[in-house]
């Protein structure tokens, strides 16, 4: 069934894609930010990992610079850690519950499944409204975030 406008599910994106590395490989590159640094943006641009308190209630905050001197300041904050299943963040709020007005406000769920060939990675992204989401979108959500994803399994593939 598809959402209506009333649906607050109508404001969000999703990339649902199988990534041929094990789970574990996966979580342990989405958790060590050294490795993180290392395919969390598309390359050409770099991440620089600021905060990574992983548990609920603490800060998740990435710096990435482009080549032509472009930055992405993202401070957020961890809401729900389920190890090697699901990891939630936001950029609503900061570490320690603190509210946070964002350039870009999102929520996303990252949930990892053992599936036939790697891991089924889903990557769910809530947007407050629908011109947030429209924005996100615009931006190059999919393109950008598939490219990351693509980085994030050849990385796993060399830490076999």
């Amino acid at each position: 069934m598809a959402p209506t406008p009333d649906d607050p599910a109508a404001n969000d994106l999703v990339i649902d894609r199988l990534v041929r590395a094990p789970r574990a490989v996966l979580w342990r590159a989405w958790t060590d930010p050294a490795l993180l640094a290392q395919w969390w943006c598309p390359k050409p641009w770099t991440t620089q990992v600021r905060a990574f308190e992983l548990r609920p209630g603490g800060a998740f905050h990435t710096f990435m610079q482009g080549p032509d001197g472009g930055t992405s300041d993202n401070p957020g904050c961890f809401l729900e850690i389920v190890a090697q299943e699901r990891i939630v963040f936001t950029s609503m709020l900061l570490g320690g519950w603190r509210p946070n007005t964002p350039w870009m406000g999102f929520t996303a769920v990252i949930s990892l499944a053992d599936a036939e060939g790697g891991t089924r990675y889903v990557a769910h992204v809530m947007h407050p409204d629908t011109a947030t989401r429209d924005r996100h979108a615009e931006l190059g959500f999919f393109d950008g975030w598939n490219t990351c994803i693509d980085q994030l399994e050849a990385l796993a593939q060399g830490l076999r």
